[in-house]
């Protein structure tokens, strides 16, 4: 069992920037997969991006060329980097941890407003 906790969210204007955190209670190393979902308010969960163990990365079009995301094994910790972010990034985001490819374990989300 491991715990992940996110952190970092907050209110963002147009083109502004925001890092999350995913920090990991144990161990990382043993997760092929740890990723970053997000779901806005009526709308099913979604896909933002994914790192594999080795750090191959995989981002969603939608966010493709803004977001970066990283991860820190010694750390136990997985990042977000938010840039130019847009109205419809506005939503609750999870991080997920994979022993293959679907997630086992998820956090208990971070919430990102987008401030007019």
């Amino acid at each position: 069992q491991v715990q992940l906790v996110e952190s970092g969210g907050g209110l963002v204007q147009a083109g502004g920037s925001l890092r999350l955190t995913c920090a990991a209670s144990k161990s990382i190393y043993r997760f092929n997969l740890m990723g970053w979902y997000r779901q806005a308010p009526g709308k099913q969960r979604e896909l933002v991006a994914t790192i594999t163990s080795g750090g191959r990365t995989n981002y969603e079009d939608y966010v493709k060329g803004r977001f970066t995301i990283s991860r820190d094994n010694a750390r136990n910790t997985v990042y977000l980097q938010m840039n130019s972010l847009k109205p419809e990034d506005t939503a609750v985001y999870y991080c997920s941890a994979a022993y293959v490819t679907s997630p086992n374990y998820w956090g208990q989300g971070t919430q990102v407003t987008f401030s007019s």
